[in-house]
């Protein structure tokens, strides 16, 4: 039986305590963050960051090019290094627009995760513009209405919000590389390339015209590379202190016009990494000034990397406190709840029974990897039945899909499709979630997932301990009272049904115990 990357990832001493890291694998950049919070205040122990420009790396069929993957790899081999000595808790590692794109993400993924030492998470464009906010709210605080944008090298992020809390977030296929590449790959600078590039960005951003306009917010932030960048050229040049204004964007569009090539710009403060994008950024950021109001903005001290790591010390403290810690998913998981009318005491029932199962077979353990899996149980067994709302008829597989594609803040676009594959898995054959059953962490989740849902099937009250799971390698006992057994003839025959099915086609094997009192 193989595993999966996750179920190799135990928990580790580390050299390093109360330290965390961010590994964002963006577009243009690859960055990793460490820092560490204390008292509620943030102090960044390192950053790294290389121009891996994966988002030019795409064929003309949506497929990562082997040279650009090869970038990424030897990128994230040198990260590797400087994460020696750190416990896989510590570290969460995400991928953004290329990766939602890619046609060959998982294989990519695959060869990343063995380079990195660590598993990666896809993330939808709405949670990273959650986490950019929570990057920006956190180091930045501020009460008064803001908005806040970044600009990456394929996606544009916008977001509304007051405090730390985002108010509205979405993210638009447009983005530095993207543009840069499509108007300016040639290496020239013009009048009609600076159009078109602005026209571009307008009809991927209209729709924004509305939620984002002026009069939801009082201030502008501006996160992330090509914000930096921008405004670190216009305060060298004497033209702002700092702040990008539409003067400052046209002086600057003018000075890359009088240079005409993209090779000859030279300008102060300006790297060597930003002059091949810098054009398609620009384009955005006189799209977004012209458009939205925008009169002056300001660039931000919080960006994705930041975020992800206040997102996972939210996550460790809410693992040592569960019951008074705040993990953002459970939120959402209740918000689905409510959203899809769930029967909310049977997928309570569903889950007390299935973690008393799961006690049995996967012990309760501190390690992140085993932690995150029975957390997964849980959000599966309370989010099972999300797919009645469209359909009783195969509800698993409405159920599947809505869990894969929902916007849930706090989760992976990986982890919501781990949470699709198991209540997928949740009746009926297995053979329809054959890969996932590869990993033996997913094969015990559907065990028990399903054992639960039998146990529970008449949706009443039900005792959890009255039956029990026990584990000798791939081999699963399940033992149950001979008197209940006699009582409950129909979930008995649904019981016997289970053990067939999984001797057709599942990696454990289940058998059926009766026990005299």
């Amino acid at each position: 039986m193989t595993s999966s990357f996750a179920d190799s990832v135990e928990s580790a001493p580390t050299r390093w305590p109360g330290q965390l890291v961010a590994v964002d694998i963006g577009s243009n950049s690859f960055r990793l963050e460490i820092g560490q919070l204390h008292q509620g205040r943030y102090r960044r122990i390192d950053y790294l960051k290389e121009t891996v420009r994966l988002g030019g790396g795409l064929d003309a069929d949506g497929c990562l090019t082997e040279e650009a993957a090869l970038r990424g790899l030897d990128c994230l081999a040198r990260f590797a290094q400087r994460l020696h000595g750190y416990a896989p808790s510590q570290i969460r590692a995400v991928a953004t627009q290329t990766l939602r794109e890619a046609r060959n993400r998982d294989a990519f993924l695959a060869r990343a995760q063995t380079v990195l030492g660590q598993p990666i998470e896809v993330i939808s464009g709405r949670e990273e513009a959650r986490l950019i906010y929570a990057g920006v709210a956190r180091l930045q605080p501020s009460q008064r209405p803001r908005l806040v944008v970044d600009i990456g090298g394929r996606p544009t992020e916008m977001i509304l919000g007051r405090g730390r809390q985002p108010l509205r977030a979405e993210s638009f296929r447009v983005g530095s590389v993207s543009l840069s590449m499509k108007y300016f790959g040639d290496g020239r600078f013009s009048e009609s390339a600076f159009r078109a590039a602005q026209v571009d960005a307008g009809a991927e951003l209209e729709e924004a015209l509305e939620p984002f306009a002026a009069a939801h917010w009082v201030e502008a932030m501006g996160a992330s590379g090509t914000v930096g960048a921008v405004s670190q050229i216009l305060a060298a040049s004497r033209i702002t202190d700092g702040a990008i204004t539409p003067v400052g964007l046209r002086w600057l569009m003018d000075q890359c016009l009088a240079t005409g090539r993209v090779d000859r710009l030279s300008l102060p403060g300006l790297k060597d990494d930003r002059r091949a994008v810098i054009a398609g950024g620009l384009s955005i950021l006189y799209t977004l000034a012209a458009h939205f109001g925008i009169a002056t903005l300001l660039a931000a001290r919080g960006a994705l990397r930041q975020g992800v790591i206040f997102d996972l010390d939210e996550r460790l403290q809410a693992a040592r406190h569960e019951e008074s810690g705040h993990d953002i998913r459970d939120a959402s998981v209740r918000e689905l709840q409510r959203r899809f009318m769930v029967d909310a005491q049977q997928a309570q029932r569903v889950r007390e029974v299935a973690e008393s199962l799961y006690d049995g077979v996967q012990p309760r353990s501190s390690a992140e990897a085993s932690h995150e899996a029975r957390r997964e149980l849980q959000w599966a067994c309370a989010l099972h039945e999300v797919g009645m709302m469209v359909s009783h008829h195969d509800h698993h597989r409405h159920s599947a899909y809505v869990l894969a594609h929902v916007d849930a803040p706090g989760f992976s676009q990986s982890q919501q499709r781990r949470l699709g594959d198991l209540v997928l898995a949740q009746r009926g054959g297995l053979r329809k979630v054959e890969t996932s059953l590869a990993s033996e962490t997913f094969a015990w989740q559907a065990m028990c997932l399903r054992l639960a849902i039998i146990r529970c099937h008449a949706r009443g009250d039900v005792d959890a301990g009255s039956v029990s799971l026990q584990r000798r390698g791939n081999h699963a006992t399940l033992t149950v009272p001979s008197d209940w057994a006699q009582s409950q003839p129909r979930t008995l025959h649904l019981l016997n049904e289970e053990v067939a099915a999984w001797e057709r086609g599942g990696p454990l094997i289940l058998e059926l115990v009766q026990r005299a009192k």
